[in-house]
């Protein structure tokens, strides 16, 4: 009896470290009511065979006129200039060598989005063209443990008077804001990176199952959607009550199986019917 007692004592600890580890904010949370009420469109509402390809002016000018929030990405270019770019490679949006980081603002001006006259567009003319007239999703491109562009986007942010909230896939990002903008709505972005080829090793095992919430304390779990039976992800939704972001949304039917799992919805490649108007 004496060892079963010692194996339960260490089965109860080992619970408790888990549900500590992947637990959200769970005091002064923000109200995320009116993030719900909006559908996102994934890096604007774009087309990438069209004169609109993805996080391009042009995009978000028509999420904006269409009445969607938006999701976009920044990372720092050479100069430690924001700009709205998802890859860290240029290779596939622009199809020339290097990474953003390579090259200042101005250089990059040289290189278009896909086969369109768009240019890489600076994160503050983006929040000048939006305005507030609709809700931001600002996810940090953060490698590794460089978190220089969060002071540099806290900043811009903190100036910004539209509704936004920040996400990442980098814990460091988020638990930026958790210690220096505490007040800003965060998010954890995630998946199941074990199921595929490219994410392996213990780094990505870590991250899949949210085993850093403890660092960011977020208020929101951003997943792909695929992904919704993962059980951190539904013990953080269910148990813990944090917000469940579901990304990224790419049909009708899609959007109606995620209604079952998630709360709010990033998608692309559809036009789903504007939430704001039903």
């Amino acid at each position: 009896m004496k060892g079963w007692s010692v194996l339960l004592i260490i089965l109860l600890l080992c619970i408790f470290l888990y549900l500590w580890a992947i637990m959200p904010r769970m005091l002064h949370k923000p109200d995320m009511k009116p993030f719900k009420q909006w559908l996102y469109a994934h890096r604007g509402l774009h087309d990438n065979e069209s004169d609109a390809p993805e996080n391009s002016i042009k995009a978000f000018r028509k999420a904006v006129d269409a009445g969607f929030g938006i999701e976009l990405d920044i990372q720092l270019t050479k100069d430690d200039i924001p700009v709205v770019f998802h890859d860290y490679t240029l290779e596939r949006v622009c199809g020339t060598n290097g990474n953003v980081r390579d090259y200042t603002y101005e250089e990059l001006q040289q290189f278009q989005l896909y086969n369109s006259k768009e240019h890489i567009p600076r994160f503050e003319e983006v929040l000048e063209l939006v305005d507030g007239k609709v809700p931001l999703i600002v996810e940090l491109k953060v490698e590794w443990t460089d978190t220089s562009l969060c002071p540099i986007a806290g900043k811009m942010l903190e100036a910004y008077r539209g509704q936004y909230c920040v996400e990442s896939f980098n814990p460091l990002a988020v638990w930026w804001f958790r210690k220096n903008c505490p007040e800003v709505v965060r998010g954890q972005l995630a998946e199941a990176f074990l199921k595929g080829e490219e994410y392996k090793g213990f780094l990505y095992f870590v991250l899949q199952h949210l085993l850093m919430n403890f660092l960011s304390r977020p208020d929101f779990v951003a997943y792909n959607h695929k992904h919704y039976h993962m059980l951190s992800r539904k013990i953080c939704h269910k148990f813990f009550g944090s917000i469940a972001v579901a990304w990224t949304i790419k049909s009708k039917q899609e959007l109606a199986d995620a209604k079952k799992h998630f709360e709010i919805f990033i998608f692309d490649s559809f036009l789903p019917e504007n939430m704001r108007k039903m």
